[in-house]
């Protein structure tokens, strides 16, 4: 399926955007871009829980996205939030609520999810270079650092450090001297002087700025001329003559310079102080800008799933490569399972089609638990698919893998929470039953056997003589429906004729 319009949400911590686009090619040319300032990183208590007032500031914003999107489909559109969702203790609380304001879903995305997402969007709206290049964005609440060469991040990292978490810490009643801002800038340096040695050994050609707070310093520099002559951009003169100038006016306030917009006004110093930092300890003396950040970025990465170009894809390439797992066992356990799944389901479907991305990427990576240990080696897995760094793949997504790596075996009560009809039900027992007859970890003749599912589970038939020729197999299923019944849902083995299965089963074909 083709589509022509796409579109990207932005949850930042300071701002909400909205980028639509049109794909062209396998470009994509900006049409319309909504920005709401919400200033939602703002809201956030010190027991870190979003306030009442920014929660009603975000659903609103939202509700405006909303409308501009109406028509479109669900698979054009990628919502993703940041820092302030990944942080507010009650975001499971406000999700639902924004989600149901904006009309799509909304993915809580990891900092250097967020990095290469933005490394993304700004390297697509600049010349094409072979050169590395610096790509900073300082957001609200924090600062995402990378290198990369064309659209190919090769450095992530997602600092704790934004400008409004500055503001808030630093600068809380707006007034600025040189105490102050010197020590907002000692913070800042300590975060990046962890990176400074293996960035600086890395190396790069040109540094860029993305985002709002970039884009805002380099206008007031060029506005009121304080870079050096024919120098645009941030220069570190420049960056100098604002940040004494800032000291001598004591606010962002009283500065008065043009190019200033009034919805970051009161960020400005913990922005100044923060590109300083970055200046000064990773010996940058100039940096252009980029107006492709993070919105872009999503655009990209939705266009490429079109395009069956699907970073989540490559992700678990690498992680079976890193977690050195068994590629036989592994396609073994993918072709059962969606072969189970398929007899349930269609496969072909569009509305199953997230189902079944989850499934294979889950049998995929279903053993890299065993790295750990071979004992409980589906925690391990769990453990790690929760935790670990995932290009492509949201917090959602990740605890969506984690939840079915850690049902492939074992007691069924540690997923008990899951409610009554949820799809993953239909996808754990679609692993675990391959697993379960996949264990002797060779090629064997795949039974002529059919699942049903049912409101109150599922049923098993199998031939007499597959049973009785395969006992600790046919034992084994008696202890899996034990355990299934033990969490209130059926599953019956039914054990047939071979005649009243039908003939042409697909697992014949695949397995």
């Amino acid at each position: 399926m083709s589509y022509e319009l796409i579109a990207g949400v932005d949850l930042g911590s300071n701002s909400f955007r909205l980028q639509i686009g049109r794909i062209v090619g396998d470009r994509i040319h900006p049409l319309e871009t909504l920005k709401e300032p919400v200033r939602l990183g703002s809201g956030l208590t010190r027991e870190k829980l979003l306030d009442h007032a920014s929660q009603q500031r975000a659903i609103e914003a939202l509700r405006r996205f909303g409308h501009r999107l109406q028509g479109f489909a669900l698979e054009t559109v990628r919502a993703v939030t940041t820092d302030a969702m990944r942080v507010a203790r009650n975001s499971h609380l406000v999700l639902p609520l924004a989600e149901a304001a904006l009309g799509f879903p909304i993915e809580v995305i990891g900092g250097r999810e967020e990095a290469r997402l933005i490394f993304i969007g700004a390297s697509n709206a600049l010349p094409a270079a072979e050169h590395r290049r610096l790509v900073v964005d300082i957001g609200g609440g924090s600062t995402e650092v990378i290198i990369g060469e064309n659209t190919v991040p090769l450095l992530l990292e997602s600092l704790f450090m934004g400008c409004i978490s500055y503001r808030q810490r630093f600068f809380p009643d707006g007034r600025v001297d040189k105490k102050r801002l010197y020590a907002a800038e000692v913070a800042a340096a300590r975060e990046i002087e962890a990176i400074a040695t293996e960035y600086q050994r890395l190396g790069w050609h040109e540094a860029v700025g993305s985002s709002g707070s970039a884009q805002e310093i380099a206008d007031i520099l060029d506005a009121n001329e304080l870079n050096p002559a024919g120098v645009s951009g941030i220069s570190r003169e420049g960056l100098g003559k604002l940040r004494q100038l800032l000291v001598m006016a004591g606010s962002a306030e009283a500065l008065g310079l043009e190019g200033m917009r009034s919805d970051r006004v009161a960020i400005l110093p913990g922005v100044v102080a923060i590109m300083c930092a970055i200046f000064s300890e990773l010996a940058i003396e100039h940096m252009t800008y980029s107006d492709g950040a993070l919105p872009l970025g999503v655009l990209y990465d939705l266009l490429g799933r079109f395009e069956h170009h699907d970073t989540r894809d490559q992700t678990v390439i690498d992680f079976n490569r890193r977690y050195q797992t068994d590629k036989d066992q592994i396609m073994r356990v993918e072709r059962s399972a969606l072969t189970l799944l398929g007899q349930m389901i269609k496969l072909d479907a569009p509305e199953n089609e997230n189902d079944v991305h989850f499934l294979r990427w889950a049998t995929s990576l279903h053993e890299i638990g065993e790295s750990v240990a071979h004992s409980e080696s589906h925690k391990h897995g769990s453990y790690i698919l929760t935790h670990a760094d995932m290009p492509g793949f949201s917090k959602r997504d990740q605890a969506r893998l984690a939840l079915l790596v850690l049902g492939q075996r074992g007691k069924l009560q540690k997923l008990a929470s899951m409610p009554a009809g949820d799809p993953n039900w239909r996808l754990v027992f679609c692993l675990r039953l391959a697993v379960l007859l996949q264990r002797s970890r060779e090629y064997q003749p795949w039974p002529n056997l059919q699942v049903r599912e049912s409101p109150v589970g599922f049923q098993i038939d199998l031939p007499h003589d597959w049973l009785e020729a395969n006992p600790m197999t046919a034992a084994a299923l008696d202890e899996e429906a034990m355990r299934w019944r033990r969490i209130g849902i059926k599953l019956r083995i039914k054990a047939v004729d071979e005649a009243s299965l039908p003939a042409d089963e697909p697992a014949r074909q695949l397995v």
